[in-house]
């Protein structure tokens, strides 16, 4: 039979209140255990005494005879000075996963993409603005006047509906 020491969660939705229980690893979380070895309450201040509470020497026992602390247990444990915690060290915890870099990429991508097209833009905007300054004002002339020779012809058009 695998014992564990491990958190048996109590208390009202949204205010967690756990039990440290030694169990047989296949039980429920919840379910039947052997034996409370303390409590924890994450409600508490992380300075607070009374966060959490061990019975030491009953702890030393389940150990003693092969029982097997979750992470957060042997983390408690470690503070506590009963078991030595190993630090544990992971390289890629901040690490994107694949998905994740290949959008950071195709993003990337289309960045460099609308900057070369702005560059270009601009760079027309340049050889226009260099462009002699005689051939804008011949371009607006013709449209002034088709604008100016419709709004005689309207005119007329008003005058015979009414």
């Amino acid at each position: 039979m695998a014992i564990a020491i491990r958190l048996a969660r109590g208390g009202a939705k949204k205010r967690p209140y756990y039990r440290i229980v030694v169990a047989d690893s296949r039980r429920a979380r919840d379910g039947k255990f052997l034996e409370q070895v303390g409590t924890y309450n994450p409600l508490l201040a992380k300075d607070d005494e009374g966060r959490v509470k061990l019975i030491e020497d009953r702890i030393r026992y389940w150990l003693g005879v092969g029982a097997q602390p979750t992470d957060r247990v042997h983390r408690f444990l470690d503070k506590a000075g009963i078991l030595e915690r190993a630090a544990k060290n992971n390289p890629q915890k901040g690490e994107p996963g694949e998905n994740a870099k290949e959008r950071a990429e195709e993003k990337a991508a289309k960045i460099a993409a609308a900057e070369e097209a702005a560059k270009a833009a601009e760079e027309e905007a340049k050889a226009a603005a260099a462009a002699p300054a005689e051939e804008a004002p011949a371009e607006e002339a013709p449209a002034e006047e088709a604008a100016a020779e419709e709004a005689p012809a309207a005119d007329e058009a008003e005058a015979k509906a009414e």
